[in-house]
């Protein structure tokens, strides 16, 4: 059984719908990267995937052990978030929330899961910092490890690069398939054509044309003319070409 199955997705706001008839799944394992022009519906998609907002029709199922409150989350973020006067580790530990129930604290378990998903995205010696004096790429990883925090099933992650200078947007890449590697299911909007072909299993792209399916058939998709350039400079030799 897959792990998330999205069936007949009407999306949209106040009864006017941005994308209809869509329809996918992610198994346990997956790297699905979601592509498509501003105001396609992608960030609309990812929120009511995570019940922030209701579908106008279709129905959103998770199964293979997962949970709907287990699903992490990053977001594109915003400049009053940047500016958020917290703790590293404060912030991180918030990723918790979800699982102290009722109790109005964290416990040993929870914070000494906080410190290894700090430690592991290498921003331990953070932990005493403010938020807001970190960098851009320092930040991403402060809100991966919270994100961590809630699941090591599966991550949902919005533009994760945005703002991101060249060797920022490696760094976050590597991190993020590192994640995939271990084991965790990724969910990515992404602009860039390149990296989803580089890493993801599986491509979602949203528009006037709906396409789902691998990375491999997504190469051979002629019906997506926002990535047809990037696709072809990527994939198609030269005719020159002797190589």
């Amino acid at each position: 059984m897959a792990q998330l199955e999205c069936q007949n997705l009407k999306l949209g706001y106040d009864s006017r719908a941005i994308v209809e008839n869509l329809s996918f799944k992610v198994n346990k394992g997956d790297y699905l990267c979601i592509l498509g022009e501003n105001g396609s519906g992608k960030s609309t998609l990812m929120k009511t995937i995570l019940h922030l907002n209701k579908p106008l029709a279709g129905t959103i199922k998770t199964g293979d052990g997962l949970l709907p409150d287990e699903i992490g989350y990053l977001p594109q973020q915003t400049l009053a978030q940047k500016d958020f006067p917290a703790s590293v580790k404060e912030i991180v530990l918030s990723g918790c929330q979800s699982r102290c129930g009722k109790r109005p604290f964290y416990n040993k378990k929870e914070k000494q899961l906080a410190a290894e998903n700090m430690q592991k995205m290498g921003i331990e010696n953070l932990a005493g910092c403010c938020y807001r004096e970190l960098s851009g790429g320092q930040q991403q990883r402060v809100l991966l490890a919270r994100a961590l925090c809630a699941t090591q099933k599966m991550l949902l992650l919005d533009e994760p690069v945005t703002g991101l200078d060249p060797n920022m947007t490696e760094e976050m890449y590597s991190l993020i398939h590192q994640l995939h590697q271990s084991g965790i299911t990724i969910i990515m909007i992404s602009h860039d054509v390149e990296a989803a072909l580089k890493f993801a299993t599986h491509v979602l792209h949203i528009g006037k044309d709906i396409f789902f399916g691998t990375k491999e058939e997504f190469i051979h998709y002629t019906n997506c003319p926002d990535c047809a350039g990037q696709i072809r400079k990527l994939y198609v030799r030269p005719v020159n070409s002797i190589f």
